[in-house]
This record gives C-alpha cells, structure tokens and sequence, in this order.
C-alpha cells in the first residue's frame, strides 16, 4: 500500500507540470482557436533560463521571475510576429505555423544555452515528507502549491477582471465582441503572453527534479496537449485535471510495468479519448438545433 502511495503522490506531483502546460493550450485555444504546439518551449525557456542565470550568481527567486517574464515576452512576440501575421489562415495552417515556432525556439535555445543540461537546487532542503508510509520530495510540493495558486488566480482573473471577462466573451463570440470595444487580436496577445507565463512557471518548478535543457520542449508541449485533450481542450479546469491524469498514468506505468510504457500508455488514452469521447472526459458534448 505504501508503494502504492508512493507512485500516487509522486504522479500528482509531476502531473501539476502538466497541468499548468495543459492549462496554457486549453487558454490560446479558447480565446484563440489556435492549438499551440510551442506550449512545452515555454517550459523549456523558463527552466534553462532560472537555471543558467542562477549559474551565473542570480539569486534564484529573481533568476525565477526574469526567466517567467523573458518567456511572457516570447510568448507575446509568437503572437505578434506568427499567430497574428497568419489569423486568416485555416487550422491547419497555423498548427504548422506553431510547430514550425517550436522548432525555431528549440534551435535557438540550444544555440544560446548549448546541449547540455543545467541545474537549479531545489526550493527548500531537508528530508522527504512521508504520507501514509510515502515518501513526498519537497520540491513535489512547491510544484502543487505553485500550481494551485496559478490556478486560483487565473480563475479569479478570469471571473473577477473587465479583462478576464473580455476574454471569456472573445472565446464566445468574437465577431460580437468587436461591437462593444473589445479587439479580439489584443485578447489572443494576452493569452498567449499569460499561456507563456504558466509554461515558464512550470519550468521554474520542475528544473530542480528534472534539469533542462533545450530538447525539453516538443516532450512537455505533446504531454500538455493531451492533457488539455483529455480534459476537454476548451476547459481550464478539464486541463489542469487532464494533467494530474496524465502524471498518474505515467507514475503507474513506471512502477508497476516500465519506464519504457509511461509514453505508450499516456498517448494510448489521448487514442482512446480521441475516438470515444472526443468532447473530453470532462465536458459534455452540445447539440445544437438548427
């Protein structure tokens, strides 16, 4: 029982990364329509960027915040400079575009930072936390504390701001939007700036379990985007539980069969919600009455 805690706790722990990777394609595709293949690099940015600039003497919690808001800012600039040049293009066009942009910022990430991975201490030392008989590292635990307050206050921003709800109303009718003062081009430019924000926090976070480098991205981008399927793709909230799902499946895997099937089974279920339940696990399908 204690073993089986163990991958438990150790699952939900990993599957806050995803969650918050989820919750960032489940925000563009909202407001934007537009599957954002590049979500996972800004996992990759936000990592290698605390952790080269730690390496350079930054303390860690400043090195944490300029690699959050340096990834915002390319988050923002593939809006500008690919999503926006390309909005009257079709989906697939632009799925294209976007994994053309994740392959782009991979090469230049190993152009700046090289091949090799780079470290970050862990957030706190001391002992494992033991749960039930089961062993939970610290730094599992700032990954679901900081995922928990991304959360909440991304469901505060967008239920309690004029922008949050100018969003949600872009998601929902775009052309009507425009009629009352809302530009839906600068709604998709906030979300992939916000999107970028939580890919890189979840980098932050993750660097001192899993050290980064720059082939980090299309793994965590394809994790992300299951995650986001499985919980519905328009759903935040079917993200963020899509991720935990997502970590268990891969925490099982690992324990009980391999480490070589955690991928097998996690992309066998995204398979199996794609041709049951294509709606997501956690939204129900509409009908609409023509």
């Amino acid at each position: 029982m204690s073993q089986f805690f163990d991958f438990t706790l150790s699952g939900l722990g990993a599957g806050t990364t995803y969650a918050l990777v989820g919750l960032g394609v489940a925000l563009v595709y909202q407001v934007t329509g537009v599957i954002n293949f590049a979500q996972g690099d800004f996992v990759m940015l936000g990592g290698l960027g605390c952790a080269v600039l730690h390496e350079a003497g930054t303390p860690l919690w400043a090195a944490a915040l300029t690699a959050i808001a340096a990834t915002a800012a390319v988050g923002a600039l593939l809006d500008l400079v690919v999503v926006r040049r390309a909005r009257d293009a079709d989906g697939e066009r632009l799925i294209i575009l976007t994994i053309g942009a994740s392959v782009t910022l991979e090469g230049a990430a190993l152009l700046v930072f090289g091949p090799d991975s780079h470290f970050v201490p862990s957030f706190s030392e001391g002992r494992a936390f033991e749960v039930f008989g089961a062993h939970v590292v610290r730094q599992y635990v700032w990954c679901g504390v900081a995922t928990g307050v991304a959360v909440l206050l991304m469901w505060l921003f967008l239920t309690r701001t004029l922008w949050g709800t100018a969003m949600r109303a872009t998601a929902m009718e775009p052309e009507a939007v425009r009629l009352v003062g809302v530009s839906p081009a600068r709604m998709s430019l906030l979300a992939f700036t916000l999107a970028a924000a939580l890919g890189a926090l979840a980098g932050v976070f993750l660097a001192p379990l899993q050290p980064p480098d720059a082939s980090v991205g299309i793994p965590f981008g394809l994790k992300g985007f299951t995650a986001a399927v499985i919980g519905g793709l328009v759903s935040p909230a079917g993200a963020v539980a899509g991720g935990l799902l997502v970590g268990l499946v891969e925490a099982f895997a690992t324990g009980y069969l391999s480490s070589e099937y955690k991928d097998t089974l996690t992309y066998g279920l995204l398979l199996a919600v794609l041709l049951l339940r294509p709606t997501g696990l956690l939204r129900r399908a509409s009908v609409v009455r023509v």
